[in-house]
């Protein structure tokens, strides 16, 4: 049998832990603090795409396109090129808009998906539906509307998150976590007196995904998947311990 096609992120070492990317028309939980790389990685991501003739759509409810246009910058990517050549698009709105538009047939966002033929989009970020009601049951609604509009477009989405604080899954709000096909989880680490940033692949439904935890590099050229946490302990906890040590 043809070995099944993957959506690639373009992040070394990211992909070899998704047995070669994302599956298709999946929807991706980016979860982790603010800096540790989540939008950098998203990025990343559709500029990968926009080069590989799968054009993208970064949707942001904070951050606008010229704080976009230099972060982008900073790590050797030329924003401005890709959207004049109609591979990468930049959509800055709210939640709600968001809601409202993929709902709508006739919305500019569903022109713009389908004429512009996007493959890819990223959504920065996720937690801020969580200010458009206090009712966990409508908040599930509400990702799913999200979840399944941008799947009934047959794309990849990314959505970023911050850090859940809820204990275990269930008790978290709206319940994300089990709407999402995948969710990868990026954290500070402190090893020898020293900040790191991990990443680790905690679910991905109808694939294998290695399990362990490795290190992330941000460098020119975007982030970087490098190696294991060898002979440390407690690395999900932020601060490690070597192996065996109390």
């Amino acid at each position: 049998m043809p070995k099944e096609t993957r959506v690639a992120t373009g992040v070394p070492g990211l992909d070899e832990m998704l047995s070669g990317g994302f599956v298709p028309g999946t929807a991706i939980l980016v979860r982790g603090a603010p800096g540790c790389g989540k939008t950098s990685l998203s990025l990343q991501y559709l500029v990968h795409g926009a080069l590989n003739q799968e054009p993208g759509l970064l949707i942001s409810f904070e951050e606008f396109p010229a704080s976009i246009h230099r972060d982008a910058e900073s790590l050797g990517w030329n924003l401005s090129e890709l959207e004049e050549s109609g591979q990468l698009h930049l959509m800055f709105t709210s939640p709600q808009v968001l809601l409202d538009s993929l709902a709508s047939p006739t919305s500019a966002l569903s022109r713009l998906m389908l004429e512009g033929g996007i493959c890819r989009v990223a959504v920065d970020s996720i937690t801020h539906l969580t200010r458009l009601t206090s009712d966990s049951a409508k908040l599930r609604a509400y990702y799913n509307t999200i979840i399944n509009g941008f799947k009934r477009e047959g794309v990849n989405t990314l959505l970023l998150g911050e850090e859940s604080r809820a204990p275990n899954p269930r008790q978290e709000k709206g319940k994300l976590s089990f709407v999402v096909d995948a969710i990868l989880l990026m954290r500070y680490v402190e090893v020898e007196s020293a900040i790191q940033r991990a990443i680790v692949v905690l679910k991905m439904r109808g694939s294998d995904h290695a399990k362990e935890i490795r290190r992330v590099e941000i460098r020119k050229g975007g982030l970087v998947v490098t190696d294991l946490f060898e002979g440390r302990e407690s690395i999900l906890s932020g601060i490690s311990h070597r192996a065996g040590a109390r």
